[in-house]
C-alpha cells in the first residue's frame, strides 16, 4: 500500500466523532430496552417509573440528544460536511453560478416514504398496542440506525437520493427531525422538547437553502469536493463493500466446491 492509498483509508477526526457517537447511541438503545423490558416484567409500583423506564435513563437521554442538537446550531470541525456546508464559513465560492443539487426532486418522496412509514407506528400507538414506552425506544432505535447510515449503507441515499456522498446528501439535517419522529404521539414535555428542537434544526436548514442554494451544490461550494473533504467515510464504505464481495465471492465458490464433492460421491 503506497502512501496515497493509506492516506485515504486513515480515520479522519470527523469519522472516529461518528464511530463513537454510533457506541454511545447503541449502548443507550441498549439500556433502555432492558430497563423497559425488566420494568414490564417486574413492574414495581412504588417507583415512579415514567413511559416504563427509569427517570435517569430518560434524563440522559434527553441530555445527550439535546446537547447534539444544540451543537448542531453552530459551525464545526468534527461534523459531517454535510451537516455543515449550511453556513457560510464553509462556503467556498468556486466561480461557477450553476447551481445543481440532482437529488433535489427525490426529497419530497422520501419525506412521505417516512410519514407514512411512522403512520403506521402512530396508528399502532393510537390503538393502543404500543405504549409510550416503544415510541422512545423506536426514536432510540432510529438514532442508532442513522449512524449506520453514516457509517455503513444509508437507503435514502442508494434508493431515492442517489447523492456523491453524505457530504452532499440534500438532507442531511433531517436526520434529528426523522429520528424523533415518533415521540409526535406522546404528549410529554420530555418528549417534545426534543421533537420541537429537531424542527428548529430542520426549519433553519430548509431555510438555509432556499436562502442559499449555492453552499449545497458542488458546482457552486468547493467545499463539497473531494479534495476538500475532511471526513474521508467514502473510503471506509468502500472497503467495506469490497469485503462483502470477497464474502460473497468465497461463500459462492465455497457453495460450488461442495456440490462438485457430492456429486463425485
Amino acid at each position: 500500500m503506497n502512501n496515497k492509498q493509506k492516506k485515504r483509508s486513515k480515520f479522519t477526526s470527523v469519522s472516529i466523532w461518528h464511530f463513537i457517537r454510533l457506541g454511545y447511541r447503541s449502548v443507550l438503545l441498549i439500556a433502555a430496552v432492558w430497563i423497559y423490558i425488566s420494568y414490564r416484567i417486574h413492574p414495581d409500583p412504588g417507583t415512579l417509573y415514567d413511559m416504563g423506564m427509569n427517570p435517569v435513563i430518560q434524563g440522559i437521554i434527553w441530555i445527550v440528544f439535546m446537547v447534539e442538537m444544540f451543537l448542531r446550531l453552530f459551525p464545526s470541525s468534527l461534523e459531517s460536511p454535510g451537516s455543515q456546508k449550511q453556513f457560510a464559513r464553509n462556503y467556498m465560492k468556486s466561480g461557477s453560478t450553476q447551481i445543481d443539487i440532482p437529488d433535489n426532486n427525490a426529497t419530497m418522496l422520501v419525506a412521505l416514504i417516512w410519514v407514512c412509514f411512522n403512520l403506521i407506528f402512530g396508528a399502532l400507538y393510537m390503538a393502543g398496542i404500543l405504549d409510550d414506552g416503544i415510541m422512545v425506544l423506536l426514536s432510540c432505535g432510529f438514532a442508532v440506525c442513522d449512524m449506520i447510515c453514516i457509517l455503513f449503507f444509508c437507503p435514502f441515499q442508494s434508493w431515492f437520493l442517489h447523492n456523491k456522498c453524505c457530504g452532499s446528501c440534500r438532507i442531511y439535517n433531517w436526520d434529528y427531525a426523522m429520528m424523533f419522529t415518533p415521540l409526535f404521539f406522546v404528549r410529554t414535555p420530555y418528549t417534545w422538547g426534543l421533537l420541537l428542537m429537531s424542527i428548529i434544526l430542520l426549519v433553519r436548514w430548509e431555510i438555509t437553502f432556499y436562502r442559499f442554494p449555492e453552499r449545497f451544490s458542488e458546482k457552486t461550494n468547493e467545499y463539497l469536493r473531494c479534495g476538500n473533504c475532511t471526513e474521508k467515510l467514502c473510503s471506509h464504505k468502500k472497503q467495506l463493500h469490497s469485503l462483502w464481495k470477497q464474502v460473497a465471492a468465497f461463500t459462492s465458490e465455497r457453495s460450488k466446491r461442495l456440490r462438485r464433492e457430492e456429486d463425485n460421491v
